[in-house]
């Protein structure tokens, strides 16, 4: 099947004499922290700017997985605040997030034996509450409201549109296996991982090719456990008394308990992440069987060894940035085509806001990235 949105029209967008109006339109593909804060920055210099995202929601990997136990978050696990414009951003959403007071991030050996206390000197970790969805979303919120937010809405591939060649046009995947279109774009600018958006860009990411072909992505596979038993009088948590660490054990490089962080459930629950290598390993193993190998593990590095009441896994393929691309982001000004995302400068979610941003201002002339 192939239609063609009202509001994504090219007769919408083509003014009479092929003169290209102003404000710009933008497609940003991909509604996680880059893709969001682009096109909240391009809609606050007055573009006209639509978000497609192939999930039901805005998100990325702050995405959260609800349970009878309460959220997990399932891909980041929080933030930290390095960047000046990254802090003036987070101060138009007061009190949307909180400080996890985390009692020291330990490092674990092989057998769950504490080697190592270490978050960087005063550096705080924080969390949105009450999931890490909740920052995306707020900040998504007026572009939803608006329409310019098109979830369930997967992009294939782009190409120029047959109309108007100095335009762009979009392939959507639709559920019953046709394509919906989506034409008139002044600038398409791609907000998704590396590997994805060599796909989306196809021919077009030619002068782009041995860049994104040296960024390395890695997987993981996440593992969340609900021991919905543990709450009951004299009992407030099982197993040790960190809250979060980081592991040396070869399955597991990361390891929370949700329930301490603020504004969720008090239920407890615990939030594990396969290391990279480990994941890419087993990346197309039989989830039953990952989740039976990391539950393993983790009552091996915890010495939890209660049976949940709740399982839940989650792959990730690519997760965490290995090789970033060591630059804010991708700018062609005569294609009118951009990439960004956390990947350009590592793998922090303040990463790929500030990608997001750079983005924006040099798609709109503002800074060159």
């Amino acid at each position: 099947m192939q239609a063609s949105s009202s509001r994504n029209s090219a007769s919408e967008q083509r003014p009479a004499g092929g003169v290209r109006s102003k404000p710009k339109r933008f497609a940003v593909i991909g509604a996680g922290m880059s893709g969001i804060a682009c096109a909240r920055t391009l809609a606050q210099a007055g573009h006209d700017v639509t978000v497609f995202e192939q999930h039901g929601d805005a998100a990325g990997r702050t995405a959260i997985v609800d349970s009878v136990c309460g959220g997990f978050d399932a891909g980041a696990q929080y933030f930290t605040v390095r960047d000046q414009r990254f802090e003036t951003a987070l101060a138009t959403v007061p009190g949307l997030c909180r400080a996890w007071s985390v009692n020291t991030v330990r490092v674990l050996d092989e057998a769950g034996r504490v080697v190592a206390a270490a978050p960087p000197p005063g550096e705080r970790h924080w969390v949105a509450t009450p999931g890490m969805d909740a920052l995306v979303k707020a900040w998504a919120a007026p572009l939803a409201k608006n329409g310019q937010l098109l979830v369930n809405t997967p992009i294939a591939r782009i190409e120029r549109d047959a109309l108007s060649p100095e335009q762009w046009q979009l392939h959507a995947e639709t559920a019953d296996g046709g394509s919906q279109i989506f034409a008139g774009f002044d600038a398409v600018l791609l907000a998704v991982p590396a590997p994805v958006a060599q796909a989306i860009l196809g021919e077009h990411q030619t002068p782009w090719e041995d860049t994104l072909n040296n960024v390395e992505m890695a997987p993981c596979w996440t593992l969340m456990l609900g021991f919905a038993h543990a709450v009951r009088p004299g009992l407030t948590t099982l197993g040790p008394q960190w809250n979060a660490a980081r592991s040396t054990h070869h399955r597991i490089a990361w390891l929370a308990r949700e329930s301490s962080k603020p504004g969720r459930s008090q239920v407890e629950r615990w939030t594990v992440q396969a290391s990279p290598q480990w994941s890419k390993e087993h990346l197309n193993d039989d989830k039953g069987r990952v989740q039976a190998k990391l539950m393993r593990a983790f009552s091996e590095v915890t010495g939890i060894h209660a049976t949940p009441t709740l399982v839940e896994t989650r792959r990730w393929r690519h997760a965490r940035t290995m090789m970033p691309m060591g630059k804010p982001a991708l700018w062609d000004s005569g294609a009118q085509l951009g990439l960004c995302g956390d990947w350009c400068l590592g793998h922090r979610l303040e990463d790929a806001f500030l990608s997001g941003l750079e983005l924006a201002l040099a798609a709109i002339g503002k800074q060159t990235p």
